[in-house]
């Protein structure tokens, strides 16, 4: 189970040709989405899932994925170093990268400067410039609205979260403001003129700004998050020789520059890095430069706090 437009598909037909395992695909929109759909599937449903790094504590605690035979992906070797040992995974026992990026906002309109750009552009109604959408993910745009507030976007504080949602609710009362999309229906919305500006992830951007180079994908001032979206072991899964043998096929080296240049994300893999062209490398809305870099952060498990987050959302969401 993977997000909706996260794989090359000749990928899979490689995959099925070099393996001799089959390949059935199941696409999601938002971690919310997974989570209720690996909770209700019953049993020997999934094998490998595809799922970004802030929910990975909370799969763990619910039984949803299992630790991985680590000696079962000899590519493992490839992942680069910063990577490892993160906060999601502190012993890389449960995941392995996949794809790494950035959340911000994808407009068009008038050129701004990537270091100055706000979320004022869509949160002050005075300076919207037609229709805009917010993303639908609860922690994700919930811990945007905290940094746009100048609160840390892992906050555990009530009040603090309070406040973001009311921030949130500002910005539904602006006539421009046309609802809570998913980073792909955000971006497409964008491309077809039928929005001026939505939240959306890098390579979605990208991928829109490839067809339309008059769009523009900014990190905010204020701040943003940097995301990891990893491989994680069905603890229901019934092909488990199947799902190593795919984590260490998108771990090689060419896959996963291949991966990486098909979906307009960077790569943790750093064999991959030595075979992708520079072009690549230097392009600024898929690999963050260090400034953008200094003002995003990795989300972390809430712990308890988590259900200030749902509560939140419920508020910003039917309010």
């Amino acid at each position: 189970m993977i997000y909706s437009e996260f794989i090359d598909p000749s990928l899979l037909k490689d995959f099925e040709k070099k393996t001799g395992y089959a390949v059935n695909l199941e696409l999601y929109e938002a971690q919310e989405e997974m989570i209720v759909k690996l909770q209700t599937a019953g049993t020997k449903k999934y094998d490998v899932i595809i799922a970004s790094d802030v929910v990975i504590q909370q799969m763990i605690q619910l039984g949803l994925i299992a630790p991985l035979d680590s000696n079962k992906i000899p590519n493992r070797v490839n992942v680069a170093q910063q990577f490892l040992g993160q906060a999601y995974d502190p012993t890389n026992a449960y995941s392995l990268p996949y794809l790494w990026g950035t959340t911000g906002i994808l407009f068009r309109g008038e050129p701004i400067h990537p270091d100055s750009a706000s979320y004022s552009m869509l949160f002050d109604a005075k300076n919207t410039k037609g229709k805009f959408s917010l993303l639908g993910e609860s922690r994700s745009m919930l811990s945007m609205a905290l940094q746009a507030i100048g609160f840390d976007a892992n906050s555990v504080k009530q009040e603090e979260i309070n406040k973001a949602v009311e921030y949130l609710l500002q910005a539904k009362k602006d006539s421009n403001f046309v609802g809570f999309d998913g980073s792909v229906e955000g971006k497409n919305k964008v491309l077809s003129g039928e929005n001026w500006a939505a939240i959306v992830f890098n390579g979605e951007a990208q991928a829109a700004i490839d067809k339309d180079s008059t769009l523009q994908f900014v990190i905010p001032k204020e701040g943003s998050f940097m995301w990891v979206d990893a491989m994680l072991l069905s603890s229901k899964a019934t092909n488990v020789e199947g799902a190593y043998a795919f984590m260490n096929y998108i771990l090689d080296a060419n896959i996963g520059a291949q991966l990486a240049k098909y979906i307009n994300y960077a790569t943790p893999n750093k064999a991959s890095l030595e075979v992708i062209d520079e072009k690549f490398k230097s392009n600024r809305v898929i690999n963050p430069n260090g400034q953008e870099i200094k003002r995003m952060v990795f989300l972390t498990d809430l712990g308890e706090a988590t259900k200030f987050y749902d509560e939140a959302w419920i508020i910003a969401k039917t309010k």
